[in-house]
C-alpha cells in the first residue's frame, strides 16, 4: 500500500519498496509480511514487518535527523521510563527510493493515545 504524501518533497513510499529496502539491508527479515500501518504522525511513515517489528521511514530530512538520535538514545531511557517505548533494532542506510536512514523497532501493541481519554496523562510526561 502507498504512503499518503503529506510533504512536497517526500519520497514516493510503497509496501514494494519497503520490501526490497528489507530485503537488501536485512535478509534475515526478507520473508516477512510487510504492510503499511495507519498513523497520525506527519514526521515517519511506518510499515508492519512481520508480527513482532515495525519499519518506520522517514518523510522528510528533518526528520532522518532523528534516527541516528533514537538509536543512540532510546535503549539508554527505556529503563528509565514508566511507559514501554520502541527499541531499535535495525538502522537502515539510505538508499534508491528512500534518501535517508531509517529504522526497524520492536512492535510495542497498543494504542495511540487520545488528547483528553488518557486515566493517567502525568504517566506520560514524567
Amino acid at each position: 500500500m502507498r504512503a499518503h504524501t503529506l510533504c512536497r518533497d517526500q519520497p514516493d513510499f510503497d509496501d514494494s519498496l519497503v520490501r526490497r529496502l528489507i530485503a537488501a539491508q536485512f535478509p534475515r527479515w526478507a520473508g516477512l509480511p510487510v504492510r503499511r500501518i495507519g498513523s497520525a504522525g506527519t514526521s515517519n511513515v511506518m510499515y508492519r514487518l512481520g508480527e513482532d517489528m515495525v519499519a518506520r521511514l522517514p518523510r522528510t530530512a528533518g526528520a532522518a535527523g532523528y534516527v541516528e538520535k533514537e538509536h543512540t538514545w532510546l535503549p539508554r531511557l527505556a529503563p528509565t521510563l514508566p511507559l514501554a517505548v520502541p527499541v531499535p533494532l535495525g538502522m537502515g542506510a539510505p538508499d534508491e527510493g528512500c534518501p535517508w536512514p531509517w529504522s526497524v523497532y520492536r512492535w510495542i501493541d497498543g494504542e495511540t493515545p487520545a488528547a483528553g481519554a488518557v486515566a493517567e496523562p502525568r504517566r506520560l510526561v514524567l
